[in-house]
């Protein structure tokens, strides 16, 4: 499984006993046996890429209201597609998500973003986790 560096390059520095793509080894061991579930899914099925990227940043406020840490985040199997094409085809939303929540009010939140499970929806959905308050 590849990992998705967050917070993107040029982010604030790991906090301390993380490591530099925001967990401890403990969190990756879990996230990678399905070994936690998830505390709030998000599912962003059947969306246009507007109402989606809405949804998306609805969902992270209610996740956070909530003090959910781990976020499932449903996306659809990513497509290849060219970048003139990201508005139009299948795969759309997922060829999206990481500059949303890059450039979204939600990404100071989020600790890491890290491949699904294949248990949780595998290549078609993300894992987010989010940052406890300080």
């Amino acid at each position: 499984m590849p990992l998705h560096p967050w917070p993107p390059a040029g982010g604030p520095p790991p906090r301390s006993g993380e490591d530099r793509l925001g967990l401890d080894s403990s969190w990756e061991r879990k996230l990678a046996r399905a070994a936690i579930e998830p505390d709030f899914t998000l599912d962003l099925h059947g969306y246009t890429l507007d109402q989606a990227h809405r949804r998306l940043d609805s969902g992270l406020a209610q996740a956070k209201a909530m003090g959910a840490r781990l976020v499932l985040l449903v996306t659809g199997n990513p497509r290849p597609v060219d970048a003139a094409d990201r508005g139009s085809r299948r795969g759309a939303i997922r060829a999206k998500v990481l500059d949303w929540l890059a450039a979204g009010p939600h990404g100071a939140d989020i600790a890491a973003v890290r491949p699904a499970h294949r248990r949780h929806g595998g290549a078609g959905a993300l894992y987010l986790v989010l940052g406890r308050k300080r």
